[in-house]
């Protein structure tokens, strides 16, 4: 089956059509040469008028990449495969066409049970099954005074049990939250480089220099900026003035008004242009009602919108789709090409993953929007979600 889409501005280009075949961009192109391509192959292929959908304007851009979430539509990672296909699924509709399977401190049982399950998901281009492209161990090897909403008593140093998760996972932990300041911190920083995955700062008192330690050992994306980590001080830049200062390292920002002012991500994508990842960060009440719900093995309390926990008050992850971080941004004043680019082009780069750029021979992971940025249709591999 073919889909020709036209009538579009796709993003990273002047191209105003797309063609995918077989799962892949087979072609792009500006003007009317869709029309031949329709009428000499269009029996078996669906045109897709991107105008009459999405309006004036309508944009495509690439199937939007998430580095860091935990669930969705009313399912956490931690419940099993059935609920991280259910959670995907969710934020498949969302236009986030491939992630990252977050988990949440806990046991190095449970842990490496979890991301061997993950790696059962996981593909390879494309991420294979609804988009999943590993798992990322956010803890257990995290500061206690910076845990926010983590279990205390499952947070230790990067010690055996690291070797143990990065093994059970088969090469698909992708990524790993680690605190530096932790015993063998730094140490622990080459050892996830060297397995092939992500070293992330965060949850982390580092100051400065150490975190510019950590990341001369080849840390390259720090988690949440802002969020659980020293702040950023006139004389004491803590890890967000390290990585602002670093060309190497990707800086995660969570866009739904509460982690950080609209102000201040403004300013980290104008400090670093094409270093930003928008990801959500999302739990298991996203898309869901406000109420009672467990991140982990901790209680956690959603109002309007904005989860806590229920002891101690800390934001417990978010609410947030990737649409509505890229909307969050572009009203902020960030330019929409800019906030695309933190949704695919970059998440992209720091996995190493060939997303994120609709041209031939990539993946047909693509995102139809409104001029003003909402969904209106989602392609997966060259399939069509249902919205």
């Amino acid at each position: 089956m073919r889909t020709l889409i036209h009538s579009v501005q796709v993003h990273g280009s002047d191209a105003d059509w797309l063609l995918i075949e077989d799962g892949l961009v087979r072609e792009t192109g500006k003007g009317d040469a869709w029309r031949s391509i329709a009428g000499l192959d269009g029996v078996d292929a669906a045109v897709v008028d991107g105008a009459a959908v999405a309006g004036e304007g309508a944009l495509l851009a690439p199937g939007f990449i998430d580095l860091h979430t935990h669930g969705g539509g009313g399912f956490a990672h931690e419940e099993g495969a059935d609920a991280i296909r259910s959670a995907r699924e969710f934020h498949r509709r969302h236009g986030t066409t491939s992630a990252v399977v977050s988990l949440v401190t806990d046991s190095a049982d449970l842990l490496a049970e979890r991301v061997a399950e993950i790696a059962g998901l996981s593909g390879e281009l494309g991420g294979g099954e609804l988009g999943i492209l590993g798992s990322h161990l956010e803890g257990p090897f995290l500061s206690d005074a910076r845990r926010g909403a983590h279990d205390a008593s499952q947070l230790r140093s990067p010690d055996a049990v690291l070797q143990r998760l990065l093994k059970a996972g088969s090469g698909t932990v992708r990524q790993v939250t680690l605190a530096p300041e932790l015993d063998g911190g730094l140490d622990a920083v080459r050892a996830i480089v060297d397995a092939g995955a992500v070293c992330a700062i965060g949850h982390t008192e580092a100051d400065r220099d150490l975190a510019a330690q950590a990341f001369d050992a080849g840390a390259t994306l720090l988690t949440h900026a802002f969020n659980a980590m020293a702040p950023l001080l006139h004389r004491s830049p803590g890890p967000v003035g390290a990585a602002l200062s670093d060309d190497r390292v990707v800086i995660e920002l969570i866009a739904d008004g509460v982690h950080v002012h609209p102000d201040l991500l403004r300013m980290v994508f104008a400090a670093a242009p094409g270093r930003v990842a928008l990801v959500t960060d999302a739990m298991v009440a996203a898309g869901a009602a406000d109420g009672d719900y467990v991140l982990g093995s901790l209680d956690v309390v959603v109002t309007d919108g904005v989860a806590r926990l229920r002891e101690g008050g800390a934001i417990a992850g978010s609410t947030l789709t990737q649409d509505a971080a890229v909307r969050q941004a572009v009203a902020a004043g960030v330019p929409v090409s800019d906030a695309i680019a933190a949704v695919t082009t970059t998440p992209a780069r720091v996995l190493g993953v060939d997303l994120g750029i609709l041209s031939a021979g990539r993946a047909a992971d693509a995102v139809l929007l409104t001029s003003d940025l909402q969904v209106r249709a989602v392609w997966s591999a060259g399939e069509a979600v249902a919205l």
